[in-house]
């Protein structure tokens, strides 16, 4: 949940690294619940944007243009 919240830049990229190493590994599934909207995209597979605890969007990253997703949330 949120793990790059409060997080210095540098130990984000690390964060980030270890979550891309998990990912490629294959044999696992990650739920990643972030604000920062670059650091989720970048990583994820699959969308889901929640307001008011509903989903509003949601699709494979290969189906959903990066413009739309940002454009779906808001903070």
């Amino acid at each position: 949940d949120e793990p790059t919240e409060g997080i210095q830049p540098n130990i984000i990229q690390q964060i980030g690294r270890v979550i891309d190493y998990l990912r490629d590994q294959g044999n696992m599934a990650i739920i990643l619940v972030e604000q920062y909207f670059d650091f989720a995209y970048q990583r994820a597979d699959q969308f889901y944007v929640l307001k008011r605890g509903a989903v509003t969007l949601s699709g494979a990253k290969d189906t959903l243009p990066m413009e739309a997703v940002r454009e779906s949330v808001s903070v």
